[in-house]
């Protein structure tokens, strides 16, 4: 079975400088069916809005906000606040999936309790969640390369947070770009991770750009996250090396 992908339009089809709306246009007459982006809150929504109807595709994933820092409970009113406005407008954008990040560490803080604090605001988020049908994704980033300081770098443990919520509209975000330069080996971390995969992001590594620039094996990874139940979309969150059209040919051929 084809891999259904969903292209970031904060990278791709971002040619020349093309506004939002004409992104959207330019990737669903690519033949896209889903696209994502990271945040509404700089962006004209009814433009957006007017885009996603017109051009009848899905928003796979976008950014809930404000961010926030769930790492440190005196956040969480902030943050389960834009969960309930973001949840309303990823209804608007026909959007499955919202994604959540920890925030950087607490240095002073024990880290358990700073993972038990992540916990406690995904449950009540979660709740949030589910009366709206919408998924939410926690995505682990790496600290080495591109996210110095932030909380959750490791797959591992953010399993382990999914697991204590025990909610299945809360899921995982694994970006196997940002996994490869942890360290992690793919097929390892999501061996017992089944069900709990709610949406994948792919990039090369090193680089951050197309598939098949880096030393990825991409079918080799694309065989695990297969292996682990997954079977959603793939969002191409890289940084094209060339045209957006040319830098796809690679995982098309690969996923297809």
């Amino acid at each position: 079975m084809s891999w259904q992908l969903s292209p970031c339009l904060e990278w791709l089809f971002a040619d020349g400088g093309a506004e939002f709306p004409d992104r959207i246009r330019a990737a669903a007459q690519a033949g896209f069916r889903q696209v994502e982006f990271w945040t509404a809150g700089n962006k004209d929504v009814a433009h957006l809005e007017a885009a996603i109807d017109e051009c009848g595709v899905t928003v796979t994933a976008f950014v809930s906000e404000p961010t926030g820092r769930i790492v440190d409970p005196s956040t969480h009113n902030m943050f389960l606040e834009g969960v309930e406005r973001s949840c309303s407008l990823a209804k608007r954008l026909h959007a499955q999936n919202l994604i959540v990040v920890s925030g950087d560490t607490l240095p002073a803080i024990d880290r358990r309790a700073q993972s038990d604090a992540i916990a406690a605001a995904l449950d009540q988020a979660g709740a949030i969640a589910e009366r709206s049908g919408v998924g939410l994704v926690l995505e682990p980033l790496n600290t080495r390369v591109d996210h110095a300081g932030y909380f959750l770098e490791s797959t591992e443990e953010a399993l382990r947070i999914l697991r204590a919520v025990g909610r299945p509209t809360v899921s995982l975000l694994y970006d196997l770009y940002h996994s490869v330069v942890m360290g992690e080996d793919p097929a390892t971390v999501l061996r017992d991770a089944r069900g709990m995969v709610g949406h994948v992001h792919i990039a090369d590594a090193p680089g951050r750009h197309e598939p098949g620039t880096g030393k990825i094996d991409w079918r080799r990874e694309l065989d695990a996250l297969r292996a682990s139940g997954y079977d959603g979309a793939l969002g191409l969150e890289y940084v094209p090396t060339r045209g957006t059209e040319s830098s796809l040919a690679f995982i098309r051929r690969v996923a297809g």
